[in-house]
Parts: C-alpha cells; sequence; structure tokens
C-alpha cells in the first residue's frame, strides 16, 4: 500500500562546528560548596561564570587554575582543607585537559598546553 503522504523535511536550527573552541570548564553542584568555588573562579581573568538550577557552569578561554587554598580561605577553612578530592566531588563534568598538581587543578582547552605537564611530546615520529 503506498502512501501518499509526502514527508516535508524541515532544516534543523542546530549546527555542528569542528573548529577548536579554545575553552575549557566544568560544571560543579549548586551547592554552598560549588557556590564559593564558583565566587572565587568568577574574579579570574577570561572566566565566565553562569548559575542554572541544579548546576554551575564554569568556562574559561585558553587555561584556567583552581587554586586550592584560595578556595579553602574563600570557605573559611584551613590551608589544605579543598583538594583535588573536594574538587572532583563537587565537579559533575568538564571539557579541556585537566592537570591536578598538588596545590590546584590546571584546566586547558589545548592538548598541547597540558603536554609538558602531562609527559608526552607533541613530535611525530
Amino acid at each position: 500500500m503506498t502512501s501518499s503522504l509526502k514527508t516535508q523535511l524541515t532544516e534543523s536550527p542546530f549546527k555542528m562546528d569542528n573548529t577548536a573552541s579554545n575553552r575549557c570548564g566544568f560544571t560543579l553542584m549548586n551547592n554552598q560548596v560549588g557556590a564559593v568555588v564558583a565566587q572565587v573562579m568568577s574574579t579570574k581573568p577570561n572566566v565566565t561564570v553562569m548559575p542554572l538550577p541544579s548546576m554551575i557552569r564554569v568556562d574559561a578561554v585558553g587555561r584556567m587554575d583552581v587554586v586550592y587554598d584560595e578556595i579553602s580561605d574563600a570557605l573559611g577553612e584551613e590551608p589544605g582543607y579543598f583538594d583535588a578530592a573536594e574538587f572532583e566531588e563537587n565537579m559533575s563534568t568538564h571539557y579541556g585537559r585537566m592537570i591536578h598538581t598538588d596545590d590546584r587543578t590546571i584546566m586547558v582547552a589545548n592538548p598541547e598546553d597540558a603536554a609538558e605537564y602531562l609527559g608526552f611530546d607533541l613530535v611525530a615520529e
């Protein structure tokens, strides 16, 4: 049986763009700790913070450093309280390269910028 109805296709308003954005970022739980982390990050250059109903989005151009003792201080805690484990507990997801050091988490947009920290050589063999 053949149908006489024709299906009309409409163009999607969504587009795909594969060019590099030079951006990195993460989302935080929208709780007391997440709000303080977002407040500290909002003072950083090239960082944009967007509070949403259930999460807080933190984006940067190029690179951003989440300095643990700055956040410990803003939380009213002793240095060393906020660390990589606390950050991971409050972070939902991320994009870009994430590098954990003893005193901070570094987020970078481009793998080349992370090569030195991650110990890989970018020279093709």
